[in-house]
């Protein structure tokens, strides 16, 4: 049988299958630099932000680096004086100005003092005396006694002293190892009854935050306390009566007492103490008529004229982004240490 030799292929049929591998390789090639330059943008802007993240954490460490600074001149500064005291006429203490960066953006911070602040962890404590029909000054330790008539000095939030005296046993029980709930108190028995439900910490506070939890704080009071209460240090040091604000200075009062002192006795002190040179020393300032035939004794056993505990609260501005940090500063001598540190970004 005669061999047939088969037909070439149309020139025409050739270009087509040339041009289809061709359209093929340029779509897979299109496709794998697609997601190529996908890849890429993304580990440019990973790069990108960890530069910056880093960049405006350097800047934010040089402020606390500024701050250590500052406490430590103070230091040496009070060495010179025949009472050395912390007030908020010394450097540490002075407005915060931005500080413009070479490259763009800004750096502030600024130091406040955490010993003008009420510890909230002195709260753990209890009287000799539970009985209520005891003195005011049987019931309530010298703190509690602070704390009910600070609760009762602040603007925003309208309490009497039996609430403010269920707000103080409900915080002193969250405070304390155990589970005994105290007179107008609340432990794990109230909690429990939440939705979700959980226990009381039975531990001192490591954040002022915690006040969230703890029964009879309403949002309005927890934002009232917010800037005039610490747990800083956990173990609570006196209060300082340079640095206090105006519901702290009017919380001063007879050991007796569960009032605060009256709104324009309260600013009198307060004027005084932002005057300039404010008060002279705590004697002048317990000496003051409005305290005159009041017992002190035990109320001047919280407070002092010295601060050790500082919170700096540094911001810094890089490529229109903005990251802040706040540093719990403790200072011993001339030595300055972060006990804590919290960061946060916009």
């Amino acid at each position: 049988m005669p061999c047939r030799l088969s037909e070439p292929r149309h020139p025409d049929a050739q270009r087509g299958v040339a041009l289809v591998v061709a359209l093929l390789v340029f779509g897979l090639s299109a496709a794998l630099l697609v997601a190529m330059q996908s890849e890429f943008t993304l580990f440019y802007q990973r790069g990108s932000n960890l530069f910056l993240a880093e960049q405006g954490n350097a800047y934010l460490r040089g402020a606390e680096e500024l701050a250590t600074l500052a406490l430590v001149m103070d230091h040496d500064a009070d060495q010179a004086r025949a009472q050395p005291r912390d007030d908020l006429s010394e450097i540490w203490a002075q407005q915060a100005t931005p500080y413009p960066l070479d490259e763009g953006g800004w750096l502030v911070g600024s130091l406040q003092d955490l010993q003008g602040r009420f510890n909230l962890n002195w709260l753990a404590a209890t009287a000799a005396s539970a009985d209520e029909n005891a003195g005011d000054g049987a019931r309530f330790t010298p703190a509690q006694a602070f704390f009910i008539r600070l609760l009762q000095a602040l603007p925003e939030v309208e309490l009497d002293s039996q609430e403010a005296i269920a707000v103080t046993q409900a915080i002193g029980d969250w405070l304390d190892p155990d589970t005994i709930t105290r007179p107008l108190g609340a432990e794990d028995d109230v909690y429990s009854g939440a939705s979700p439900p959980y226990r009381a910490a039975n531990r001192a506070m490591a954040s002022a935050s915690e006040l969230r939890a703890v029964a009879n704080i309403t949002p309005e009071l927890y934002l009232a306390l917010l800037p005039l209460v610490t747990v800083w240090p956990q173990e609570p040091a006196q209060l300082n009566i340079h640095t206090a604000s105006l519901p702290v200075l009017r919380a001063i009062n007879a050991d007796d007492e569960l009032t605060p002192l009256g709104v324009l006795e309260g600013e009198s002190l307060f004027q005084r103490q932002r005057s300039e040179g404010g008060f002279d020393s705590l004697e002048a300032v317990l000496e003051d008529p409005v305290f005159t035939d009041k017992n002190m004794t035990a109320v001047e056993s919280l407070l002092t004229e010295n601060s050790s505990w500082f919170l700096l609260s540094a911001e810094v501005e890089v490529a229109d982004r903005t990251m802040r940090l706040y540093s719990v500063l403790h200072r011993d001598g001339r030595s300055v240490r972060a006990v804590t540190r919290a960061a946060g970004s916009l």
